[in-house]
């Protein structure tokens, strides 16, 4: 007697947008668990301070260099507009406003999701096509503790300190180009620069860090840990880590800082409007 034939199911809308519909459904279900899993007994101290080990202080050489080539860079673009004006000396202001709202954020989120988001995907996705991540299982160890909850901890908790740094590094930078011209001293310059600085400037700042590093932390936890196809799907899984975060970062950048990266005009009036009297 031969088996009735199954028929395939039919897709409610389409075959792509169910898939898209179920693949949100994942990713809540993903960070949902996360959430559950993280104050969940026992804590993975010492993994989590190794992955803050590899996200930050691995990042330090390769943030250092971007954010003081931002600042300098920066501050010799904004000069020549705010010389039009002549008000040069309203440079330290204007730096300070734009790299600690903008720049300093956006810079760090996207050195992180490059080079640490990459790597969370491409580590994981050949964990899990190597059943490496089976075996944890096997031997009674929470593969989603160990691997994912440490690793978006230590993206959360080290963007915003990155994110200090790369604010500082940047400011060195413009001081180094209006101490060259201008013979200003470092006392003077980061009086004027933190004059226009408000709680609200370094709250907003520190917050979209702790989004930036969570955003990165849980689309690459996703993409490697669900990863298949064998070794296809580690090249995929770090290509769509990074491919989803940077017109993400730079959407959000732009939309809710109000500073863009071109418009040298946008960041005087705002000088300008602080400043009048």
């Amino acid at each position: 007697m031969e088996p009735p034939n199954e028929q395939p199911e039919k897709p409610v809308i389409s075959v792509k947008v169910d898939a898209f519909f179920l693949n949100i459904y994942e990713i809540f279900r993903f960070i949902s668990r996360f959430f559950r899993e993280v104050l969940r007994p026992p804590l993975e101290i010492q993994e989590f301070i190794r992955q803050c080990f590899m996200v930050g202080y691995k990042s330090l050489a390769l943030i250092s260099l971007t954010g003081f080539i931002t600042g300098l860079v920066f501050t010799k673009q904004s000069r020549p507009s705010l010389a039009e004006f002549g008000a040069t000396s309203w440079l330290p202001s204007l730096i300070s406003i734009a790299v600690i709202r903008a720049l300093a954020p956006l810079v760090t989120a996207l050195i992180c999701a490059g080079k640490v988001g990459s790597s969370i995907g491409a580590e994981l996705a050949s964990m899990k096509v190597t059943e490496q991540i089976d075996a944890m299982e096997v031997s009674a160890i929470n593969p989603f503790k160990y691997l994912v909850v440490t690793r978006i901890l230590a993206c959360t908790v080290c963007l915003p300190l990155l994110m200090s740094y790369t604010a500082l590094v940047g400011m060195m930078g413009s001081y180094l180009d209006i101490h060259l011209n201008e013979q200003t001293s470092i006392t003077a310059f980061f009086a004027k620069a933190f004059a226009n600085i408000s709680f609200l400037d370094l709250f907003s700042s520190f917050f979209k860090s702790v989004c930036y590093g969570f955003t990165i932390g849980v689309v690459s936890c996703y993409q490697g840990f669900n990863a298949t196809q064998g070794t296809t799907g580690v090249g995929k899984a770090a290509n769509v880590s990074v491919d989803f975060h940077v017109p993400d970062i730079h959407r959000r950048s732009g939309d809710r800082s109000g500073y863009q990266l071109d418009p040298v005009k946008n960041r005087y009036e705002a000088i300008y409007a602080r400043n009048r009297l």
